[in-house]
């Protein structure tokens, strides 16, 4: 049995109302262990908006709810947990945001330095990526398996495999180790739907021995 699960992310821009209603069917559909907010050109009050929508949703179906980038609306709003990339804010005032029981999580692109840095000073987890092209952002650094296999071979701090990932090119990530698949592109524009998306997931992920 693979315990690699998933990771959703928003859309760049959504309604959170009817996007709330998208959400909860997705996270019905199947195993999702975290949803993180991430919208980057949105203002404050839209993000709080947001929040106050999805929040209720997420943590009614059991996920943890996580906000990219700002560690003071995660702490504001009651998140449980932020994500913050290598040119936002440190990895201290994100753990004094969110508190010791709170997560705290790293994109460290293709750098095993970074994540090892990022593991010594109390990262819950690190990200990798971007394993594929996506249609999400302009990917700064392309990672590929090997990096996922060598780190779940070596620590213990859990791993995030991000970036173009779908049902059918996921396996050769879950099978090097990755702990957590993020998916944003793969979930939200799937033609079958997001529901259809989730499940799609977990039956490329059961196909998966476990590492």
């Amino acid at each position: 049995m693979n315990d690699c699960r998933l990771y959703l992310i928003t859309p760049p821009r959504l309604e959170p109302s009817k996007f709330a209603v998208i959400l909860a069917r997705a996270l019905e559909a199947g195993d999702v262990a975290s949803v993180q907010i991430r919208l980057k050109e949105a203002i404050d009050d839209d993000i709080r908006w947001a929040a106050e929508a999805l929040g209720p949703v997420v943590r009614d179906r059991g996920a943890a709810f996580i906000l990219n980038d700002r560690p003071d609306l995660a702490k504001e709003m009651e998140f449980d947990g932020v994500h913050i990339g290598q040119d936002d804010a440190s990895l201290p005032e994100a753990r004094q945001a969110v508190g010791a029981d709170g997560i705290v999580g790293v994109t460290c692109h293709d750098s095993r330095h970074l994540a090892m840095v990022a593991a010594e000073n109390g990262a819950d987890y690190v990200s990798f990526g971007a394993f594929f092209p996506t249609p999400t952002k302009k990917a700064k650094t392309r990672a590929d398996a090997e990096i996922i296999e060598i780190w779940s071979e070596t620590t213990i701090v859990p791993l995030v495999a991000i970036g173009g990932i779908t049902p059918q090119n996921c396996s050769p990530l879950v099978r090097a180790g990755a702990d957590f698949l993020a998916v944003s592109s793969g979930i939200w524009d799937h033609p079958k739907g997001p529901a259809a998306a989730v499940r799609e997931f977990e039956e490329a992920i059961g196909r998966c021995e476990a590492p």
